[in-house]
């Protein structure tokens, strides 16, 4: 099976940390969220091909899995950014016109699921989560045997949504040349919405055409999009790990779940709950918990919580709420 990966977003709601580094590779955890989702996917055998669809920074994308996996990766660049539909027909060279089992994931996005579950069965499937507001997501319509019959992008605030089961990014197709056939139909007649093609509209034509596609329940889904979902994310995954740290602190308290990572120097700090502190940190004198720390931060005299600091920021004295790209400083 072929796994397409898109990662060529920009990140623009978690500036000023994506100006530095592609969404994908920051972290949550201890590791880049892209870390997760390809792990999983070689760790269950899943993919015969994985393809990441790269973008802005995508050579920082390039040389992290590289150097992490054993792993043969395909990369194509999407020179334009004309939306998910378009990046998941940028894979289609790969494909060789063959008709292969193919399945979608969203680079950003983290799954608590057994892929193999989903990916079991004949026909397509679309990874789904029941929500309170609908109108946020994707949905999807279905007949009373459980097919899917009609995808609604993003419902209006003014119209009643057909559904509540949110479409979280997961798509597995059984249908290749179908799903690249779609594409090329949205795209000759500029079906788009907000001026970007869609993957749902490529999924609705390929219903119309009669490929038959249910729905697979979802409950593990973590969004990495927005800097308060990404705590988040960080928050399940330690609560979900929580694995004690073999090493002692001078004077200071370590709260379980966290994560510290290598060569990491922390004297008179609490440190924790749900705090990720990557390789090469010094912290002195300072509370922190519920936050994210990349490497090589340094942080004196101050209480954090609910902050993501970048790789290499130094600050000094006393703050509350911060979310600081990568080599900044602050000082008071």
């Amino acid at each position: 099976m072929k796994v397409i990966i898109p990662v060529a977003g920009f990140g623009t709601r978690l500036r000023p940390h994506t100006l530095t580094n592609p969404k994908v590779l920051l972290n949550v955890g201890g590791k880049p969220m892209i870390y997760y989702i390809i792990d999983q996917l070689i760790k269950d055998k899943i993919a015969t091909s994985i393809i990441l669809i790269t973008g802005f920074l995508g050579d920082k994308i390039k040389n992290y899995l590289d150097n992490t996996f054993d792993f043969k990766f395909d990369y194509i660049v999407q020179d334009e950014p004309k939306g998910l539909g378009h990046a998941v027909y940028c894979a289609k060279p790969v494909f060789k016109n063959k008709n292969e089992d193919t399945l979608i994931i969203l680079g950003d996005t983290l799954f608590d699921v057994q892929l193999k579950k989903m990916t079991g069965g004949k026909d397509s499937v679309i990874g789904v989560k029941k929500v309170e507001d609908p109108r946020r997501f994707g949905v999807v319509e279905k007949d009373s045997n459980g097919y899917i019959t009609r995808f609604v992008e993003k419902p209006s605030s003014k119209e009643v949504s057909p559904s509540n089961e949110a479409i979280v990014g997961l798509y597995y197709l059984k249908n290749s040349i179908s799903l690249f056939k779609s594409l090329e139909y949205i795209m000759e007649n500029n079906i788009t919405v907000k001026n970007e093609f869609q993957l749902t509209d490529a999924l609705e034509n390929m219903i119309n055409n009669n490929e038959k596609m249910k729905t697979f329940n979802v409950q593990g889904w973590l969004d990495c999009g927005k800097p308060e979902t990404l705590l988040e994310t960080n928050r399940y995954i330690l609560n979900k790990r929580n694995k004690k740290i073999n090493k002692e602190f001078p004077n200071s308290k370590i709260i379980y779940p966290v994560h510290i990572g290598k060569n990491v120097e922390i004297t008179d700090s609490i440190i924790g709950p749900f705090t990720t502190v990557n390789d090469n940190c010094k912290i002195s004198n300072s509370i922190i918990k519920d936050s994210i720390l990349e490497k090589d931060v340094s942080i004196e005299n101050c209480i954090i919580q609910e902050s993501i600091i970048g790789e290499g920021a130094i600050i000094k004295r006393e703050i509350h709420k911060i979310s600081m790209g990568n080599n900044s400083e602050f000082k008071s």
